[in-house]
């Protein structure tokens, strides 16, 4: 017998597999639109559904250059609904498998099919094929912190207004990446600490100790923006060693802008 499944986009067409089983689910080398929609997917459940991931690594490693879905991504790890490991030989087909289905993930205009078979001889194969694979594959290494623990975090050590600055910006993007397509979560945190008049000292240290990234690379942002007119710093004196920076918005422009304008008027003047 065969089943298909019609939707609108990809996440209600993973949602619709999802409730299918109560199994674990394999995706097979799935697009980067995939990837994306399944984190947002996933991310939204609230039932243990429990996801396998199999892809290429090239794939992997693009659409986790993306802070907003590599930081959802490592949420859904520590929690257990997500495992992901490396395609060795990358097949020609997209497919999710499930304990009662195999569906092929196949999008044509505004509709997403979900090409499927519940043949119970093909669907036990299928599943018996994959689980092979995903015990001989290799785990992907996922270096991005958690979105939970980067929000806690900087509520906590930097306060609360930077963090919901840093929320509110986040919001307003499609993509965080700072290819020219989005900021990235370094320059985020500096503008967001800048509008709050944080030290340079206190954003960067947090930034490396929960592991956006390092000092170094905080301080060559910083440079960048502070070059191009986006930050300004000042000097502040402590009883010993050298003085630290204050972080502040160095455009009008942007000490006019709301939280949510931030983004987008930064990346008018960046790309200015």
């Amino acid at each position: 017998m065969s089943t298909t499944l019609l939707q609108d986009d990809i996440g209600s067409m993973l949602s619709s597999v999802f409730e299918e089983t109560d199994t674990p689910i394999y995706v097979v080398n799935p697009s980067q639109e995939t990837i994306s929609a399944l984190m947002t997917t996933l991310e939204r459940q609230d039932d243990g559904v429990e996801v396998r991931m199999l892809a290429d690594e090239r794939t992997l490693k693009d659409v986790m250059g993306d802070f907003l879905v590599a930081s959802t991504a490592a949420d859904l790890v520590e929690a257990g609904s997500l495992s992901m490991r490396l395609l060795e030989t990358v097949p020609n087909h997209s497919v999710a498998v499930t304990a009662e289905g195999v569906y092929a993930l196949v999008t044509i205009g505004d509709v997403v099919g979900g090409l499927g078979t519940d043949d119970g001889a093909f669907v036990d194969d299928a599943a018996e094929y994959y689980e092979n694979t995903w015990e001989s594959a290799e785990a992907y290494s996922l270096r991005t912190p958690a979105i939970s623990r980067v929000r806690t975090t900087l509520e906590s050590e930097i306060g609360p207004e930077t963090a919901a600055d840093f929320d509110s910006v986040l919001g307003s993007l499609s993509t965080a990446r700072g290819d020219g397509d989005g900021l990235d979560e370094v320059t985020i945190s500096l503008l967001v600490a800048a509008r709050n008049n944080e030290l340079l000292y206190d954003i960067s240290k947090w930034g490396e100790d929960v592991g956006l990234a390092s000092k170094a690379t905080f301080s060559r942002t910083k440079t960048k923006l502070e070059d191009m007119g986006l930050i300004d710093t000042e000097k502040v004196p402590i009883d010993v060693g050298r003085p630290r920076l204050r972080l502040m918005l160095g455009d009008e422009r942007l000490e006019a802008a709301d939280s949510d304008e931030l983004a987008t008027v930064a990346q008018s003047l960046l790309a200015a």
